[in-house]
């Protein structure tokens, strides 16, 4: 008898609790939306400028191109960078062993573009835990170019990429450059569409919000522009090899060493890979885990960026409070809001190829990139390249072993980093 009264009182109350939270992170998650409108708007312009700027100025460049077997569509995006409309680059290719199916078709696709310079190298087993740096680390060495442009496997880019790329190097305050990408489902599953609409949007978004306030200090690892002399001024590529963020953590580290860190107008394309729902969901959890680790207070408030988890929880609240007109408002509010920010991002930014689908599948991506970053602080465990590692403060990751292989007696052995 004398806890029912607090049961109750506890019971009434949950609803207006409910519902002042819900109005906090729609308003913010509003503020939020007019940032990144007018950051978009300031991204575009920008562009315009440099549209009819043009530049004299083509340095010789080494592409370094990181290898991890064979991919769907691999020897086409692989097509585009022996195509570039630039004078002068090599091409760095890079996998653990020869036998790589990558870079085997590498090989195959560099036969038939004799004049561009191409080297092949392997790593053997990696040195460090983020087997990537390995290959950066390798490819550095063996460059000619002083200033090294790094992608992705999953990139696809067009015949301006280095030129464009290239261009805000003329200015030597320039230590790297980098570019956002337009997610691209080449399949047809609902959830690569899901998973491209949040590489066009959500990141592109929080991108130039981060850049409005307080200019570039990481970068994007779909493409990394930077000078050799700025890498070895941090220490070498090999430092980054405990990170799981390493592209993050490069572009940090020369922005804190005092050169700019430019964020190119030239928007490239990043293919979706994911197409089951497994798949996909554990990827984006992992994104989400990376930023938790690598920038803990900016991920936290990263709840407040989103919109439809609050505008349902407003709906819900006020049906049980009896003032559904409140709710529907709400609700319909949060959906508004996100498909303007997806038509704004995509349209204007982007250039999204499907931009009303984009836009009409965003507030369902917004829902869902709640939930992940709710599930970001489930764990510290993620899933990469078929290895599990563990995520540790300021993102520093390292391998670890089952319970079942490690441990005859059942305690998890964690295995260190490599050197």
């Amino acid at each position: 008898m004398f806890f029912a009264p607090i049961s109750l009182f506890s019971i009434a109350t949950i609803p207006r609790v409910l519902l002042a939270a819900g109005l906090v992170g729609l308003l913010c998650s509003s503020i939020y939306c007019a940032l990144v409108l007018v950051a978009a708007s300031r991204f575009a312009r920008r562009r315009r400028v440099f549209a009819g700027d043009e530049r004299d100025f083509f340095p010789f460049l080494s592409l370094l191109k990181p290898l991890h077997g064979d991919e769907s569509g691999l020897e086409s995006r692989l097509e585009g960078f022996f195509e570039q409309d630039y004078p002068s680059y090599e091409i760095l290719f890079c996998a653990r062993d020869n036998g790589d199916a990558g870079l085997q078709l590498a090989r195959r696709v560099a036969q038939r573009y004799p004049q561009i310079p191409v080297q092949f190298l392997t790593t053997g087993e990696p040195a460090y835990t983020n087997a990537k740096v390995s290959s950066l680390e390798l490819m550095g060495l063996a460059a000619r170019s002083e200033i090294l442009v790094i992608s992705d496997s999953d990139v696809q880019v067009d015949r301006a990429y280095l030129r464009e790329v290239a261009a805000p190097f003329a200015d030597s305050n320039v230590g790297l450059v980098t570019c956002l990408y337009r997610g691209v489902a080449d399949g047809k599953s609902l959830w690569s569409r899901l998973e491209a609409t949040a590489m066009s949007v959500e990141m592109a978004a929080g991108v130039l919000v981060a850049e409005y306030i307080e200019g570039m200090r990481f970068a994007l690892g779909p493409t990394m522009a930077v000078r050799g002399a700025c890498v070895e001024e941090i220490g070498g590529f090999g430092t980054l090899g405990r990170y799981c963020a390493d592209d993050f953590v490069l572009g940090n580290r020369i922005a804190n060493h005092g050169h700019k860190v430019v964020l190119s107008h030239h928007v490239i394309d990043h293919v979706v890979l994911n197409e089951g729902f497994l798949q996909s969901i554990k990827h984006q959890v992992r994104w989400m885990k990376s930023t938790r680790f690598s920038r803990p207070k900016g991920h936290l408030g990263t709840a407040l960026t989103f919109s439809l988890a609050f505008g349902l929880a407003i709906f819900a609240a006020s049906i049980a409070l009896g003032v559904p007109q409140l709710g529907i408002a709400a609700l319909a509010w949060s959906i508004v809001s996100r498909m303007l920010l997806a038509a704004m991002v995509g349209g204007a930014v982007v250039h999204e190829g499907n931009l009303w689908r984009t836009v009409f599948l965003y507030p369902l991506r917004d829902l869902m990139g709640f939930c992940f970053w709710a599930a970001s602080y489930a764990s510290n465990k993620i899933l990469w390249r078929g290895e599990i590692f563990e995520l540790l403060r300021d993102g520093v990751m390292r391998r670890y072993v089952p319970e079942a292989l490690a441990n005859p007696i059942g305690k998890e052995t964690l295995l260190p980093p490599r050197p």
